[in-house]
């Protein structure tokens, strides 16, 4: 989807043209053009079917050059990249095309898959879109603050997540708006269209908790272990994250509140609820609570401002690009230490 204002793309060099590849069909039973004759000087598309597709792109031209790369609704698929004058360098990703391309119960967006160029200096060589092999899906499940948001300047931080990973994990997020434990299991675009999709060693990551705020503790544990076992009966891993936290200080400048720590209505602890979950059903966690929480406190009631959208909109909940890219910084951690994903598929530095 072309959602990218002209305002974040700077002007691009564009190089040596490719032969298409006949390994997928356009929509209109032509083979596609997947090479760079697909782009023009801000973007590029490839009439591709929904699947998974492995992107290479030559980076670099004559002068020095800085290039990131997002795609379909907003997401960063590579980060800024730096390359000397008169030098090239080759980076590789895997990325996901779907319909719906943004969340779930969102608009279907623009078929096939575009890209979009920016950094402060972007130049493309090359870049050549082949049919994804052999590659592990990261599935996410989640609310507004894990999801493909469609517009500026609100960004999940799964949105974020792909720029960490290389070529062969690829990230499907199901993360939609508004979406508690229940509301996720109970409407059919959401968990029904996820579960048939997980095949065996898929990881699928599930961080909902923002929206359950009168939903009671016993119904809470019940739908995680839901989610859980649905998982597991696919051959999928799942990993329960707990839910960022929301930027809501004490006059202390500690987040020890309930606001800040999702605690509902009810009194529910959701991170609690769900780290015993985690512990009696022997599934990974992803602390995401304890982790933010040390990072929004560190940076005190001024520096964490920019994590949220507390200067755009007085919002202490959704993130900005910078503080999803952050957060998603921590999750790539996790994944990591937690040898949740092979540590030659993690971008680092």
């Amino acid at each position: 989807m072309r959602r990218f204002t002209p305002a974040v793309l700077a002007a691009l060099t564009l190089t040596t043209a490719l032969t298409a590849v006949p390994a997928a069909q356009a929509h209109d039973g032509r083979s596609p053009v997947l090479g760079i004759a697909a782009c023009t000087g801000t973007a590029c598309h490839f009439d591709v079917p929904p699947g998974t597709y492995d992107v290479k792109v030559l980076l670099g031209g004559e002068a020095a050059s800085s290039t990131a790369i997002a795609g379909e609704t907003r997401r960063s698929l590579l980060p800024e990249t730096v390359v000397p004058a008169g030098e090239r360098v080759a980076r590789t990703f895997t990325v996901n095309v779907r319909t719906p391309e943004g969340e779930p119960t969102g608009v279907d967006g623009t078929p096939g898959l575009d890209l979009v160029l920016g950094g402060s200096a972007p130049a493309l060589a090359d870049i050549r879109v082949t049919p994804a092999r052999h590659t592990r899906q990261v599935f996410l499940v989640g609310d507004s603050t894990v999801c493909d948001q469609p517009g500026d300047p609100y960004s999940g931080w799964g949105q974020q997540l792909p720029q960490y990973l290389r070529k062969g994990v690829s990230v499907a997020n199901y993360a939609d708006s508004g979406e508690s434990t229940v509301t996720y299991l109970g409407n059919p675009r959401l968990w029904a269209t996820v579960q048939p999709q997980i095949h065996r060693g898929d990881l699928v990551m599930i961080q909902l908790a923002h929206n359950d705020k009168t939903t009671d503790e016993a119904t809470y544990r019940t739908n995680l272990e839901t989610l859980v076992a649905g998982v597991r009966e696919k051959g999928g891993r799942p990993v329960l994250v707990t839910p960022i936290v929301r930027r809501w200080f004490n006059a202390d400048g500690t987040l020890n509140n309930g606001t800040a720590l999702l605690v509902n209505g009810l009194g529910v602890d959701h991170p609690a609820v769900v780290r015993s979950v985690a512990a009696a059903r022997d599934v990974p966690l992803i602390d995401l609570t304890a982790k933010t929480k040390a990072l929004v406190e560190s940076l005190g009631t001024e520096g964490s401002k920019a994590l949220y959208l507390y200067n755009e909109k007085r919002d202490n909940t959704h993130t900005s690009v910078h503080g999803a890219t952050v957060y998603a910084g921590l999750v790539r951690d996790e994944l990591l230490a937690q040898h949740l994903v092979p540590e030659g598929l993690v971008r680092v530095g």
